[in-house]
């Protein structure tokens, strides 16, 4: 069972599933609460760690190193983002 979960890139897909959930719950907390991360903000980690995701399901399966490439690129971009937000938002004042 675990093998098959893990070399059919399910294992993946359930990471996705609670990374999803996550991202509902830190928006209802802010909504609820105020503060917290701003959406843009938690996009962009969000979609980092999707990226990185998706290109170890893309391993997983044995495609083509192209669809292994393509979402660690956009990884990396969504990456560069955040760090971007979060610089500009530690920027003294």
């Amino acid at each position: 069972m675990m093998q098959a979960l893990f070399s059919s890139g399910r294992v993946v897909d359930l990471a996705l599933g609670l990374m999803l959930l996550e991202a509902l719950a830190l928006l209802a907390l802010r909504r609820s609460r105020g503060g917290g991360l701003a959406p843009a903000e938690l996009l962009a980690f969000l979609l980092a760690g999707a990226g990185l995701l998706l290109a170890l399901r893309a391993a997983l399966v044995g495609a083509a190193w192209q669809w292994i490439a393509l979402p660690l690129i956009l990884a990396l971009l969504a990456h560069l983002a955040d760090l971007g937000l979060r610089w500009r938002r530690a920027a003294p004042r």
